[in-house]
């Protein structure tokens, strides 16, 4: 009985969750557009993105050459940007946690952010970030992806790819990666790691689209990918040994996966920086309210993804305007709140999810 509750409860969640999501993510982004130092009526920005649509880039700026100006080179590559990065890392953050059927699991564990930190530090000290604004977002996904491969190199050791080990060695790396960061800032000049250490707030200012067009396409191509990952992380979520017994490529899918993730949270990584804590609240959120079926489940944590991350860019740029707090702040306060909430709840309860 409570089995057939939670599939109802689900699949009531599903019907109006999905239409809510998409109107509160077009409000959001609308007002994102909006809000700044120049406020624009929601009305003439409407407008003008329609001519762009329809007429083409040069009817709009004839139309309203300055809203074209502030939304084309200012607001809506920084929406784009929130997009992209929220709704990657809340799909990742929802494979992963299918992955290893724990609610708490997130992308950070294998190392991914502790790489792209080492590739961004190596990028800054080299001297590279001045020739070029994409020399670090490059440096960042080149050291995270690296990280992801020695992970997997040595979780695969024993012939199998074992979670636990993905675990360990991801705990492990990030450690040595930590110490090596350490290093490379200790022989730092101080215009560095002043640098450094406004990269790893994460945010989204100054964000063109530059930053924007390059990762866009991979980002949407495995995205698309991960959501066809559904059905097999359902299985998946069953028990290794009933999925193989059904059919499942068990080793095949969990390497698909690993790889799906590793590039999801690297790209977003290579936008925005390191954002903390979407990965692990965005999905838990989502399935309390649609339940725990992945082919559900993924799409509508992308959604809601991107709708927390254009929140708290908005959020950071209200506050205390004109001045901004970095998003990656705004997530860590509400998603770190989460966490304590989650944590205080779960025992209460007298179980870990």
């Amino acid at each position: 009985m409570k089995q057939s509750a939670s599939m109802a409860t689900g699949i009531t969640g599903k019907i109006w969750t999905a239409p809510f999501l998409l109107i509160v993510g077009i409000m959001l982004f609308l007002l994102n557009l909006a809000v700044g130092a120049v406020s624009l009526p929601i009305l003439t920005i409407v407008g003008t993105l329609s001519d762009l649509i329809w007429l083409g880039p040069d009817v709009a700026r004839d139309n309203d050459p300055r809203t074209f100006a502030i939304l084309m080179h200012i607001r809506l590559p920084r929406a784009v940007a929130a997009i992209l990065a929220g709704s990657a890392l809340a799909v990742s953050g929802a494979a992963m946690q299918g992955l290893f059927r724990n609610p708490m699991a997130s992308p950070d564990i294998m190392g991914i952010s502790a790489g792209a930190a080492l590739g961004a530090v190596l990028g800054i000290s080299l001297g590279v970030a001045a020739w070029h604004p994409m020399m670090v977002p490059l440096f960042s996904v080149v050291g995270s992806l690296i990280t992801a491969v020695i992970v997997f190199f040595l979780a695969g050791r024993a012939g199998a790819v074992n979670l636990l080990f993905i675990i360990l060695a991801g705990l492990a790396l990030s450690s040595l990666l930590g110490g090596a960061i350490s290093a490379v800032l200790l022989f730092s000049q101080e215009y560095e790691v002043a640098q450094f250490i406004f990269w790893t707030m994460g945010g989204l200012e100054g964000r063109m689209w530059q930053h924007v067009l390059w990762p866009a396409p991979w980002i949407v191509g495995l995205m698309v990918l991960a959501l066809f990952q559904g059905r097999a992380l359902n299985l998946l979520s069953q028990g290794e040994e009933n999925a193989h017994g059904i059919g499942l490529n068990v080793r095949g899918t969990k390497v698909v996966i690993l790889i799906l993730t590793a590039g999801l949270t690297s790209l977003a990584i290579s936008i925005s920086g390191p954002i903390g804590f979407i990965g692990l609240m965005v999905p838990h959120l989502v399935r309390i309210i649609t339940g725990p079926d992945h082919r559900s489940l993924l799409p509508l944590s992308a959604i809601a993804g991107a709708i927390f991350v254009l929140f708290c860019d908005l959020i950071g740029r209200w506050l205390i305007a004109p001045h901004e707090i970095k998003v990656g702040i705004i997530t860590s306060i509400v998603g770190g709140s989460y966490f304590i909430y989650l944590i205080i709840r779960t025992y209460r309860q007298g179980r870990w999810l």
